[in-house]
């Protein structure tokens, strides 16, 4: 009876596409992440440039 419930138990793979979703999502999203610090950079450069423009000549 046990033997049964543990064979049932090792055999099922049910929780395994939710886990491959999981680590999917997971991946994608640390490279959203890692790509918006890297435009985060130049976005602000530029902000700063445009800002600079914008003041008054002394």
């Amino acid at each position: 009876m046990y033997q049964d419930l543990v064979r049932n138990f090792l055999r099922d793979e049910d929780g395994a596409t939710a886990i491959e979703y999981a680590l999917i999502a997971g991946i994608v999203s640390t490279c959203i992440a890692g790509a918006l610090s890297q435009i985060s950079t130049t976005l602000q450069g530029t902000f700063n440039s445009i800002a600079a423009s914008f003041a008054p000549a002394n």
